[in-house]
């Protein structure tokens, strides 16, 4: 998020600009209301819900079979491609990819320790709003009571709706339900399943997706399906001869390796499924909110065929559109039609509409490594990153990785329960609260964008954050300071309001003196990361 985003009349004038991309209605069992598939109707009707804007923080479960060999993101791609460390465990652990894919590790992904109930209650305590259970990953499995698709999760695996046990969970607590849909990457993420090794003892071999048909399923546990539909088909297939690795992972990179938004070529009945099994989804589960891991819409007449159903459907349930849909990377046209998430990454501004942005306390899925050397993000940082982007009119979405099992291991128990005791003390600075005129203050400039967390070097302690409610400015401070802060933008001169009070969250009060050029707080000592102070006075907030 770069800069100022332009406003809504603006939008609706570029989208009525823009070509329309008119879906005929109905396509794949969508249903028919107000909203038509194309930018200037969604744009026109869209409006963020308040339970949204008040909802601030979710805690998202990005759980699925990759889970399973505990060695972090993108195992189904990576399994196939010789020299990378997880192809080097996959052979050492399951067997060769000649014969062992990652169809084979489905079966594995039993969650005989998930506990849906409890670990809800664990992320309510710990200030979620709403909750996020992943329905589909680029493996192109199901985690969901699938009707259009044979391999998912109550038919392989924990021959359980996961989905379906998330979004009970969810709702019996109280709390707002979503989903994420990533499948419409799967054609080119999974291309490496058709290759081979180019060196060594299996030189030459395809892997199991080149060779597998339905029919070679039969006495297996994936009988009567067929893996095509899985692996998705002979789109970007490595061509014979290559005598290298370096060279074998070139050619991906140049080919498949690319995040392509595009339809498969000369595949359109793989964006009618995907449209299928995302009108399914939201069908069984009536989601609050829907993440699509796109730029933009997928498939374009097709994933705008998906958001109008969605919107449509909300109408059907609520009588009006109570529902987040949200991509990434959002032209102008596409603004105030759905919400711009920001995957990884930080913005620089004060945002006129919600945005949301999210992030990982580790891996995506589940890495073992991150719990062995303790790498995962602290409570500390996740707050001060839901502290500046609450204070941008933003949300903030975090995934705590399970094993695959279901279970979380001892470290993320220790996050979460820093992070509800925070929460008992400071909450009420953070939900239900909209954005100060400006966002904050501090040395710390922050670089806009998505995946940018990495090169990030932490907050200062004269780095703070502004949040109002109930006519209360509320201040937060990122670091814990050691001495007095002065805040140029609450003094006398830059700002109209008139400090009477003065209240450490959890602390009680503290010594303030505001002047012309800046009011100076002294906080009181020990009292852990991201302190809160309240300021109440006439026009303050």
């Amino acid at each position: 998020m770069a800069g100022p985003p332009p406003s809504r009349r603006a939008v609706l004038g570029a989208a009525a600009a823009a070509p329309a991309l008119i879906a005929a209605r109905g396509r794949g069992g969508g249903v028919g209301g107000p909203v038509q598939p194309n930018w200037p109707s969604l744009v026109y009707n869209y409006r963020y819900p308040d339970w949204f804007r008040d909802a601030k923080f979710g805690i998202w479960s990005h759980w699925g079979p990759q889970s399973v060999p505990e060695q972090g993101d993108w195992y189904g791609r990576f399994l196939y491609m010789q020299g990378h460390p997880m192809a080097d465990f996959h052979r050492q652990t399951y067997g060769h990819p000649t014969e062992v894919g990652m169809k084979d590790i489905f079966p594995r992904w039993t969650a005989d320790a998930w506990e849906p109930e409890a670990l809800m209650r664990r992320f309510v305590k710990a200030g979620a709003k709403y909750f996020v259970s992943l329905a589909c990953h680029h493996d192109n499995f199901d985690c969901f009571e699938s009707a259009h698709h044979g391999w998912n999760a109550t038919r392989i695996g924990p021959k359980r709706d996961v989905v379906g046990e998330w979004e009970r969970a969810a709702r019996a607590s109280g709390l707002r339900f979503g989903v994420s849909n990533h499948i419409s990457h799967a054609w080119h993420w999974f291309q490496p399943a058709y290759g081979y090794d180019p060196v060594g003892p299996h030189k030459g071999e395809r892997y199991d997706a080149y060779r597998l048909s339905k029919a070679d399923g039969a006495g297996t546990f994936w009988e009567g399906l067929d893996p095509q539909q899985l692996y998705t088909g002979r789109h970007m297939v490595a061509p014979d001869g290559i005598d290298s690795i370096d060279a074998m992972n070139a050619w991906h990179d140049a080919h498949d390796g690319q995040w392509i938004e595009t339809i498969p070529p000369g595949d359109t009945g793989f964006a009618r499924q995907w449209l299928l099994r995302q009108q399914d989804l939201v069908a069984r589960y009536k989601p609050d909110f829907c993440y699509f891991d796109n730029y933009g819409l997928p498939f374009d007449r097709y994933g705008l065929e998906a958001a109008a159903d969605y919107y449509n459907r909300s109408i059907a349930w609520h009588g009006e559109i109570d529902v987040v849909l949200t991509a990434k990377q959002l032209q102008p046209h596409m603004r105030f039609g759905v919400v711009q998430d920001v995957e990884r990454g930080f913005s620089d501004h004060l945002s006129d509409e919600p945005w949301q942005t999210d992030t990982c306390i580790g891996d995506w899925f589940y890495n073992r490594a991150r719990y062995t050397d303790r790498s995962y993000k602290s409570a500390r940082d996740v707050v001060q990153r839901l502290a500046d982007v609450v204070s941008k009119n933003g949300n903030l979405l975090l995934s705590i990785p399970q094993r695959g099992d279901g279970s979380i291991d001892s470290e993320e128990e220790k996050i979460l329960d820093e992070l509800a005791a925070w929460m008992a003390v400071n909450d009420e600075a953070i939900f239900g609260s909209r954005p100060f005129h400006i966002y904050g203050e501090g040395p710390t400039q922050l670089t806009a964008g998505m995946q940018n967390e990495a090169g990030f070097e932490g907050f200062d302690e004269r780095d703070v954050r502004f949040t109002t409610k109930d006519g209360a400015l509320y201040v937060l401070f990122l670091g814990a300071p050691s001495r007095p802060i002065s805040i140029a933008a609450l003094g006398r001169n830059r700002w109209d309001g008139r400090v009477a009070r003065a209240t450490q969250l959890g602390a009680g009060p503290v010594a303030y003196s505001q002047r012309g050029d800046s009011l100076t707080l002294t906080l009181k000592p020990a009292t852990g990361f991201v302190p809160v102070v309240k300021i109440e006075g006439a026009g303050v907030a």
